[in-house]
């Protein structure tokens, strides 16, 4: 396949029928030969008229395929050449408005690009590269975890540099801490530490770590705010679970925070259990004025987790956990070095010397910015959905046994990837309801029309 000579193999991808619009069978069959690498950026479309004549179809209906596959960003015209398939921005790289996946908006005022070309050059002027290739295992270095520790103290207030593990991302920081308490509670002996509590919607990769883990997930009962104090503390005495697993601020996915008063009660059931507690912290320093974390509260029980990945950017894989004091911090170590081994010290390096320097800061401010700008015009759209003015998502009920699977495939149609309930339930019985992501967008007008859609979408008569 060549950029200069037309390919119509993608046509084998179509699947007419089921009521559909030949026209939409035919933009979903090039979405499908975008989205499985078969069609490449640059490749060159055959005639709209070759295609209705191979097909037997009208000739509009063909242009009217090629024009809704241009509207979606898949394709892209050369005046006396053609039709070609679109080189791809980073928000549309599946041919689709990604509206599922919490990533922080670009920054306002600030150059990602420029800042990384930047402090890389200045890395690799001053490392080296023998050095900063090489195996880095441990916990991270000194300056990296006091960098860390600098990182959290805005929310969980001064920590000492020994208690901070550098992790490659968050995920891994939940295996090191679920695979380290659960061979730890079956090695004393005691119950097999085979349950975590969790809200009857939580994070996706808690429960896939679960599973993969042969961990049972308790749901406790939820109010706005998280934990009901008296279903938590029920639930740890009758469960005796091996950690309680939460994400207090912008609660993922249901977008609300636990104040202050429901911190403290948490904190007290667990630190009188024989639980852990595991505060999942990705949002908190998008806060101007964040709340005390839990780990502040019960530092002796408490993991906390805070991922760069929702306030910085997701390229620089780099999380810090903050473990309780004493040994704990060089089990956590140990477990990375089995299920990782390390993490990138290229990207490591970065985000450390951005904390350092200042620059951490600057992005975060931008991406606050952008991300408050993003949350009012979701307000303006979808009035109904609730969220944080300062959060990357914001939740949206829906009408209980509306098909998570058909609303999604009608999502898709307009273009747009969407996530429903049923991808964050622990249990069978749990609300229904759409995330809706609003940083992955490369801009806001962007955002603003994949919104629309999906209002549109959400009318009842849309709805089948």
């Amino acid at each position: 396949m060549t950029r200069d000579r037309p390919t119509g193999g993608w046509l084998r991808h179509l699947r007419a029928g089921g009521g559909r619009p030949i026209y939409l069978a035919l933009v979903e069959a090039l979405e499908t030969a975008v989205r499985e690498g078969e069609l490449q950026p640059g490749d060159q479309l055959p005639p709209q008229r070759a295609v209705a004549d191979q097909l037997g179809i009208d000739f509009t209906t063909v242009t009217r395929a090629y024009g809704a596959a241009r509207a979606r960003g898949l394709v892209e015209g050369a005046v006396g050449r053609g039709t070609f398939v679109r080189r791809r921005a980073v928000d549309d790289e599946a041919g689709l408005v990604d509206l599922s996946m919490n990533l922080p908006p670009p920054p306002q005022g600030v150059s990602l690009a420029a800042l990384l070309k930047e402090t890389t050059a200045a890395i690799l002027d001053r490392t080296e590269v023998a050095t900063l290739m090489a195996y880095h295992a441990g916990p991270g270095t000194p300056g990296q975890r006091a960098a860390g520790a600098a990182w959290l103290a805005p929310v969980l207030g001064e920590v000492g540099a020994e208690r901070i593990v550098v992790c490659p991302g968050a995920q891994s920081a939940l295996t090191a801490i679920l695979t380290t308490i659960t061979r730890s509670s079956v090695q004393s002996g005691s119950k097999p530490g085979a349950c975590v509590i969790v809200e009857p919607l939580t994070y996706p990769g808690i429960i896939a770590l679960a599973e993969r883990l042969g961990l049972r997930l308790v749901a406790c009962p939820v109010d706005d705010q998280g934990f009901l104090p008296e279903a938590l503390a029920r639930l740890c005495a009758e469960e005796q679970p091996a950690a309680v697993y939460l994400v207090p601020t912008t609660r993922n996915p249901v977008a609300t925070t636990m104040g202050s008063a429901r911190r403290r009660a948490v904190a007290a059931i667990v630190d009188t259990s024989e639980a852990w507690l595991i505060e999942d912290d990705p949002y908190s320093r998008l806060f101007d004025s964040p709340l005390p974390a839990l780990a502040s509260l019960a530092p002796e029980r408490t993991f906390h987790i805070a991922t760069l990945s929702k306030t910085l950017t997701p390229g620089l894989r780099t999380a810090f956990l903050a473990a309780p004091a004493g040994p704990m911090a060089a089990r956590i170590a140990d477990a990375l070095h089995a299920t990782t081994l390390m993490g990138s010290p290229l990207t490591t390096a970065v985000a450390v010397r951005w904390i350092r320097d200042g620059t951490a800061d600057r992005i975060l401010a931008g991406v606050r910015l952008e991300a408050r700008a993003r949350r009012a015009i979701a307000a303006e759209i979808l009035p109904a959905a609730r969220g944080d003015a300062e959060g990357l998502h914001v939740w949206l009920d829906l009408p209980t046994g509306l098909d998570a699977g058909g609303l999604r495939t009608l999502a898709a149609a307009r273009g747009l990837a969407l996530v429903t309930a049923d991808a964050f339930a622990a249990t069978s019985d749990h609300p229904a309801g759409l995330r809706i992501s609003l940083g992955g967008p490369a801009k806001a007008s962007l955002l603003r029309e994949a919104l629309r859609n999906v209002a549109a979408l959400l009318e009842p008569a849309a709805i089948v």
